[in-house]
């Protein structure tokens, strides 16, 4: 019993992290698969199982449809392992960069959710310029 409640918060932390990502990508009204392949990674990459991750794909499209602001998103990754933090502004550029530019919606987005994920203005620019450079 213990670990299926561990394992439902999981989930649930999960479709929001998967929200946040969702609402990266459909910021700028243009919300392609190449974007949805780099939140699949993602979360594969947080520990996300194959046989959760259609349900919290569809979950976080919910969630984020139906929400009103980005800040239940960010509780959770705000609480995260610095490193895991990192992973997720990571994706979050890699989504904004997957078209090879930012619009001011984005770079807005990114400038909020730096203050809401208590993420340094250097770290945030750092990663950023990383991923743009990837990109090129």
């Amino acid at each position: 019993m213990f670990f299926k409640k561990k394992n439902q918060n999981n989930i649930n932390n999960f479709t929001k992290i998967a929200a946040l990502l969702i609402h990266a990508a459909k910021i700028d009204e243009n919300f392609e698969k190449k974007e949805e392949e780099i939140i699949i990674q993602a979360l594969i990459k947080l520990g996300v199982s194959n046989e959760d991750l259609k349900d919290i794909m569809q979950e976080g499209k919910m969630l984020e449809e139906n929400a009103n602001q980005i800040l239940d998103f960010t509780k959770e990754v705000k609480n995260m392992e610095e490193d895991k933090k990192i992973k997720i502004i990571e994706t979050l550029w890699r989504i904004i960069y997957s078209n090879k530019e930012a619009d001011m919606f984005e770079t807005n987005l990114m400038r909020r959710l730096a203050g809401l994920m208590y993420i340094d203005k250097k770290i945030m620019g750092d990663i950023k310029e990383k991923i743009k450079n990837e990109n090129q």
